[in-house]
């Protein structure tokens, strides 16, 4: 099983990404989802988590910096965790990573890469 990020690209200061994380063969909606970064020469940092749920919901977006900007989601019947990026600056360029824990369930997925820039 594993987790799935896309979304990702290049994007101009101001603009704006959706990033997804999807799972075949894991129902997310059982999973607490967050979603990190890690920018060349830095460490992983949490930027938002959404607790496991029934219910479409919107959880909570842990990093100061992306705080308003950020917003995580999930929508069950689309087994999909989102992350709404808008008014991006290029101190947000970093590669982005979803987590699904659950359990003894620990799953990271590859990464998606969103760079900003002009």
């Amino acid at each position: 099983a594993q987790v799935v990020e896309s979304g990702g690209g290049l994007v101009q200061p101001g603009g704006s990404l959706r990033l997804s994380c999807t799972a075949a063969e894991l129902t997310l909606a059982w999973y607490s989802v967050t979603w990190h970064r890690q920018a060349p020469g830095k460490e992983r940092e949490l930027v938002a988590t959404i607790n496991s749920g029934y219910q479409s919901a919107v959880g909570v977006t842990d990093m100061d910096s992306v705080k308003g900007r950020f917003t995580i989601s999930r929508d069950n019947d689309k087994n999909t965790v989102f992350l709404q990026m808008n008014s991006l600056k290029p101190e947000d360029t970093a590669m982005y990573y979803c987590h699904a824990k659950w359990g003894v369930g620990d799953f990271w997925g590859q990464g998606t890469q969103v760079t900003v820039s002009s």
